[in-house]
Formats: C-alpha cells, sequence, structure tokens
C-alpha cells in the first residue's frame, strides 16, 4: 500500500494562513486581535482564516482570554500538536541523531546513536530502524508525516544540498543529500548546514519568541552559527551565511569547538574516547575546563564583538553541542568590544544560552519539513 503523498493530506496554506501559523506557534495560547495587530492583517481576516485553520484541525482553541477591549474575551488559540510530524536527522562526525517532532515543535521521540562509520549505508539502515520503533510507538505519524530535514556539519556548494563536510563523512560530500534521503526513505527532504538548521529551531522554538535578531553561536567539533534576521534565517548567496569561525585568523588563535575542548581535559588527566563520551559525562569542575575558557575568551570576545559591530542583533545566542553548564560558565568571560562614549555607550546585544533543548541541530532539522510545508511566511 502506497504512503499517501503529502499534498493529498494536507491543504496547502496560504500566505496569510502561513503568517498566521507561524505567530502562532512562536505565541502560544495567543488570541485573534494579537494576531491582527502584529501579523498585519484585518481583524476580519483573520477571523475568517482562524476558523478555517481550526476546521482544517491544523488550530486548537483553548480557555478565553481577556484581549482589554470591552466585550467578551477572546479564545486563546494553540498549533495542534497532531496535524502533522516530522523527522529530523543531525550528521554528526562521530555520531547520529534522529528526531520525531509534532506540529507544535514537541520532540515526541528521539535518539542519539553513535556511529563508528557515518557511511550512507550505515546511516540509512540505523535511520530505517530508528523511524520504525518511532512509527510503531506514534501511529498518528505514520500517514501525517510530512517529510525529513537533514542537519549536518560542513559548506554549502550549491546554495541548496550539495555540502563538504569533515572528512569523517567523506560518504556524504558533494552529492545531494536531500535526494538521496528522499529516495532512501520516500519522503520528501530537505538539508541545511547544521548550525543554520539549529538557528531555525532556535527561532521557532527557543530565543526567536521573544527576539525577532538574533545570531546563533553553533558549538561542536568545529565552530559555525546562524544569523536571523526579523525571524527570517540569512543564508547568504551560497548558502553560508553564519560561518563565523572564519572570521578568526587560525594561526593567531585556537578554535574555540569541542575538540579543542576535548584535547584541554585529555592534557589535564581525564579520561575520554571522544567528543560523544566526553559530553554524557560533562563536569564543569573537570580540570582542564577553565584553561579551555581562558584560551576561548579572546576568540569568542572576537567573534562576538564582531557580531555586535556589524549585526547589532537583539541577543547572541551559544548553542550547538555545547554543554549548558559549560555556557553558562563561559557567557561571563566574553567581553563585547565598546568605546563607551560619553555617559550612554550604544546597546550592546545580551549573550544567553540556546533555549531549545535536547539537540540544537536535529530539532532544527525536523523544524525544515514544517517550515517548508506550512511556515513559509514568517513574522
Amino acid at each position: 500500500m502506497m504512503t499517501p503523498s503529502v499534498s493529498d493530506i494536507f491543504q496547502r496554506p496560504s500566505e496569510s494562513e502561513a503568517s498566521i501559523l507561524s505567530y502562532v506557534l512562536r505565541n502560544q495560547g495567543t488570541i485573534q486581535p494579537e494576531i491582527a495587530r502584529d501579523c498585519g492583517l484585518s481583524q476580519q481576516t483573520v477571523s475568517r482564516l482562524v476558523n478555517e485553520l481550526v476546521d482544517r484541525g491544523a488550530l486548537a482553541l483553548g480557555q478565553r482570554k481577556a484581549s482589554g477591549r470591552r466585550g467578551q474575551p477572546s479564545v486563546s488559540l494553540s498549533v495542534a500538536p497532531e496535524y502533522a510530524y516530522s523527522l529530523g536527522v543531525a550528521l554528526m562526525t562521530d555520531a547520529m541523531s534522529v528526531l520525531l517532532m509534532d506540529f507544535a515543535g514537541n520532540v515526541v521521540d528521539y535518539e542519539y546513536i553513535a556511529m563508528p562509520v557515518m557511511t550512507r549505508r550505515a546511516v540509512f539502515e540505523r535511520f530505517g530502524e530508528v523511524r520504525a520503533r518511532f512509527m510503531e510507538e506514534t501511529p498518528a505519524a505514520r500517514e501525517r508525516l510530512t517529510g525529513v530535514g537533514i542537519g549536518i556539519s560542513g559548506y554549502c556548494l550549491d546554495g541548496k544540498s550539495r555540502y563538504n563536510p569533515p572528512r569523517s563523512l567523506d560518504d556524504w560530500a558533494m552529492v545531494p543529500i536531500d535526494e538521496l534521503f528522499s529516495d532512501a526513505l520516500g519522503l520528501p527532504a530537505w538539508v541545511e548546514n547544521d548550525a543554520n538548521a539549529a538557528a531555525i529551531g532556535e527561532s521557532f522554538l527557543g530565543a526567536g519568541r521573544d527576539h525577532a535578531d538574533f545570531v546563533y553561536v553553533f558549538m561542536a567539533a568545529g565552530l559555525g552559527g546562524g544569523v536571523v534576521i526579523n525571524h527570517r534565517l540569512m543564508r547568504g548567496k551560497h548558502g553560508n551565511g553564519g560561518e563565523l569561525g572564519l572570521i578568526l585568523p587560525w594561526r593567531l588563535f585556537q578554535l574555540p569547538t569541542l575538540e579543542t575542548l576535548l584535547q584541554s581535559i585529555r592534557k589535564a588527566g581525564v579520561n575520554v574516547d571522544g567528543i560523544s563520551q566526553m559530553l554524557s559525562q560533562f563536569d564543569p569542575d573537570w580540570p582542564g575546563v577553565d584553561a579551555w575558557i581562558e584560551q576561548s575568551r579572546d576568540p569568542l570576545s572576537l567573534i562576538a564583538s564582531a557580531i555586535a559591530a556589524l549585526l547589532d542583533p537583539d541577543v547572541i545566542v551559544l548553542g550547538g553541542r555545547l554543554p549548558r553548564s559549560l555556557a553558562h560558565k563561559i557567557i561571563p568571560a566574553i567581553e563585547l568590544f565598546d568605546d563607551a562614549r560619553r555617559q550612554e555607550p550604544r546597546p550592546l546585544p545580551k549573550l544567553m544560552v540556546s533555549q531549545t533543548q535536547v539537540d540544537a541541530c536535529a530539532i532544527g532539522a525536523a523544524i525544515l519539513p514544517l517550515e517548508k510545508t506550512f511556515f513559509t511566511s514568517i513574522i
């Protein structure tokens, strides 16, 4: 029996409907007057479109909420979790993570898999096993699966789906990754740089709920980032916007990455096999951690100051695979350069820890099919 296509199950939203869905996803429990005010739509249009989205099952009605105006309180709105689902996969240098997400951005299921080799055959074999388990445990997702999103480390080559990843991902180098996944899984597929994917996830489900403009600093085996302006990811001409690690003259600075952290704690006597084991057992008080923070302070200060000077975002978000306890420890060490002219210096962005949980890249990857299908008009 053939699996129904996405177009057979879902009605593609109009631009205004996608705008409303995007707004409600970021502001669960909102009411129609707030949507009309912030989305630039008339109250009559919002009322009509909301009713249609409720009838379709994409939006759910909640409790009544005062709007601050005369008359009866408005009914609150939220995105209906079981309306649609998506899969997200993060391809890392030493592991793969797979995540099932519902329409409201909730993580329904998740699995992290350490991988001795990251060949296509090994990845698709394990992915197939995980997908089968997810569908068995969440039967509602079987026919309402919109697609799969993939996050991978590396530079984009064609502005779409061909990447130049690290050596451990040789089997995924310079090939159309979306087509490979689509052919293997029979699902629509979208691929994005891991840092950009994480920034998209942060925009919908994390800091982006309160900040329209932010820069995401993605710290993993390498160093990358994603730039979000007015809730839109700035991919750049070739899909490589936000490559923050390239700001640093590599001959002058040690890159502040989890690979250099691993080297620092090993040198100090901590015995761990690799990044995955280090993260699973991480202790911010390990010997070598403070030395790494000291070495990372200047390069991170340079990167954060360049971000502040060039883009002037609301916040700079530290995330990726960076442990939250380490992020809280390193943020006070980062300095944003400023000339402090007169009594009122220029406003500077706030540094904060990523607000998404579980796995930043996999969360962002899982958002991709939902964004492309339902949330294409970003507020």
